[in-house]
């Protein structure tokens, strides 16, 4: 029952805390805050483009895009086509004409990209087999499950069909086909920096250890550098100290996260 029960608290946690009207598929609106800061005012070069998770519709996002936006960053927010409930590649190749959408209106050769779950599986796939490594900067992933979760397993496990019948489950499942693909060969292809964050309290990502990535990437573990804090999967687009480390990434700063950050 603890499991059933974890499954559907991400649809009802979802739909309580990020439910919206709101979509992020249009064309986007270049964002119009002015840098706030001085320490954006050498990094908001590149547009930031905040990717979304399962389920997550982009009203979710713009916590973490306001605060972009205050240190001076052009930040839009894409959601995922379907909530990406959908094929993770199919999700992939929508957002390869994002990013290009993005880089017409901003008149930038490169983006940078923070993506919350499934985003950080969209975004990757993009870079490995899109050809995105041409035109992405920076990576920073937040609770993705890189190399599958037992959540997804746990779920057909249940009876509750092959991952309750959605796609992007059965590919997230430890041992997919889908996974075996992405993380065949190099997981960090290109020039682009890549950053993965994590949390030992994330109930969707199991085992936590997951959601980094080998060959040079920066894998972060929250409570490594502050034992005390509690942030769990939907959190972490909403916690001081993640946005902290999200920050230092998108300046290729060493990892110093704000413990104490709100």
């Amino acid at each position: 029952m603890l499991l059933r029960k974890t499954a559907l608290v991400l649809a009802l946690a979802t739909a309580a805390l990020l439910t919206s009207t709101a979509t992020a598929n249009a064309a986007p609106a270049p964002a119009t805050a002015a840098p706030t800061t001085p320490f954006a005012a050498a990094a908001a070069a590149n547009p930031v483009i905040v990717v979304g998770g399962l389920s997550g519709v982009a009203v979710a996002y713009e916590p973490i895009a306001a605060r972009l936006r205050a240190d001076g960053y052009r930040a839009f927010i894409y959601q995922l086509p379907g909530l990406g409930l959908g094929d993770i590649p199919t999700s992939a190749r929508a957002f390869a004409s994002y990013v290009n959408q993005v880089r017409a209106n901003t008149g930038a050769a490169t983006v940078d990209v923070v993506a919350h779950s499934e985003g950080g599986l969209v975004s990757r796939y993009y870079l490995k087999r899109l050809g995105g490594t041409a035109t992405v900067g920076r990576y920073v992933s937040l609770g993705t499950p890189q190399y599958g979760t037992y959540v997804a397993n746990i779920v057909a496990f249940l009876g509750l069909g092959s991952c309750a019948g959605v796609v992007a489950c059965q590919q997230m499942s430890i041992g997919s086909a889908f996974l075996a693909d992405l993380n065949d060969g190099d997981d960090t292809p290109g020039a682009v920096r890549y950053t993965t964050i994590r949390t030992v309290q994330d109930e969707l990502v199991r085992p936590t250890g997951n959601a980094a990535v080998n060959d040079g990437a920066t894998n972060v573990l929250i409570q490594a550098y502050c034992p005390l804090r509690v942030v769990g999967h939907l959190g972490l687009v909403l916690d001081g100290t993640a946005y902290t480390i999200v920050r230092g990434a998108l300046v290729d700063g060493p990892v110093r996260p704000n413990c104490l950050a709100l």
